[in-house]
């Protein structure tokens, strides 16, 4: 198998070392490797089901460390401090994600508002009320309703200082109504690709923003389920790029104007901020999939999507001792290493200060945060 892994890398090393990536070029890699064995799927299943759930619900606030989301969705354990709030709303989202990944392998189901409101049901879980203080003191609430279309407007204050409108609660239904039936068409007449319809759809579901709460999950949901229906390995959209996801959203009404309606009915050349930057993350995401399948080096590492080459072969061996040794101690490590304690802490220092390692509180040992490419 590793000499077979050794070949594919190399007959794939001219799209990896390419200037400029592109979604065919990235499709092309991935296909170059199928069928995937049930162990590379089996490890891609449990890398993705972190990084999405980890990245979608923190780019809305949720205070879950990558750590403890791969020990709750992975192992069902809770390490650390953290909120009940984070933690249901961790599982919620798993829950959806799989939910989301079933209906988009019924390929000749199309798409329905039902869905859409049955995974919001599962994220939210139920309806709540949130208080909050208006400008004069007084205090308010409102309920946030599960599964329910808005009743009340919102709206959102961008970076710049600008408050921007959604669909107002009375319009929504039509516009989702003209949402689904636009994708339904758009999905059998072919003519736009999978990452233009997805890239579209999400533009046009943020410009309606249907529910009180839960749609930016949901839109990367929808994303999710657009690629695999047709074949594409699904995406992560990183919070660690938040920002440029934003910035090409913003970039994108601009051209569209901020009526609810026409940004709900948006041409893909209105968009173009959104689609490119959408464009290569899907590329980005593909490519590092083929990478991460396919590289075959013990000094390369994966945390949260992104590649990470020790430099020096301790750090990669004291990560596989830790695996295969989970209790191992500082004076096992230290023979192990043929170093001295000291240097045994540096490296475990390390580990720690980024987030590949924790120690494990009750049981003793050391728990592996960061997955091999072998």
């Amino acid at each position: 198998m590793l000499v077979k892994k050794w070949y594919i890398y190399h007959q794939l090393e001219n799209i990896f070392t390419m200037k400029y990536l592109t979604v065919p070029k990235a499709i092309a890699a991935w296909n170059a490797i199928q069928p995937l064995s049930d162990r590379d799927r089996e490890r891609l299943s449990r890398k993705f089901t972190v990084d999405f759930n980890f990245n979608s619900n923190h780019i809305e606030g949720n205070t879950l460390t990558y750590g403890q989301t791969e020990l709750l969705l992975l192992f069902g354990k809770v390490v650390g401090e953290a909120q009940m709030k984070d933690l249901e709303e961790m599982k919620a989202s798993n829950v959806g994600l799989k939910m989301m990944q079933e209906q988009a392998g019924i390929k000749d189901m199309p798409l329905t508002q039902s869905f859409i409101r049955q995974l919001h049901k599962t994220l939210l879980r139920e309806d709540y009320t949130v208080y909050s203080e208006l400008p004069g003191g007084q205090q308010t609430s409102y309920v946030i309703h599960a599964s329910r279309y808005k009743t009340r407007p919102n709206s959102v204050i961008t970076r710049y200082g600008d408050r921007f409108e959604y669909a107002a609660p009375e319009e929504t239904a039509a516009l989702m109504a003209d949402l689904v039936d636009w994708y339904n068409e758009a999905e059998t007449k072919g003519k736009l690709s999978p990452v233009e319809l997805a890239a579209l759809f999400h533009y046009r579901y943020i410009r309606i923003h249907p529910f009180e709460d839960g749609n930016g999950r949901i839109a990367r949901l929808i994303v999710n389920y657009i690629l695999a229906r047709h074949d594409y390995p699904m995406i992560v959209v990183r919070c660690r790029g938040k920002k440029d996801y934003l910035e090409a959203l913003h970039q994108a009404d601009l051209g569209v104007g901020s009526t609810p309606s026409v940004g709900a009915h948006a041409e893909l050349d209105k968009i173009r901020p959104f689609l490119r930057y959408f464009t290569a993350q899907v590329a980005e995401e593909i490519y590092n999939d083929v990478r991460f399948l396919t590289e075959p080096d013990e000094n390369v590492w994966w945390y949260d999507g992104q590649r990470v080459e020790f430099r020096t072969p301790n750090y990669a061996k004291i990560l596989r001792i830790m695996q295969s040794q989970p209790s191992v101690t500082i004076d096992s490590l230290r023979e192990q290493l043929g170093i001295n304690k000291s240097a045994v802490q540096r490296l475990l220092s390390s580990l720690k200060e980024k987030g590949y390692i924790e120690a494990r509180d009750n049981e003793g040992g050391w728990r592996v945060l960061i997955t091999p490419s072998l």
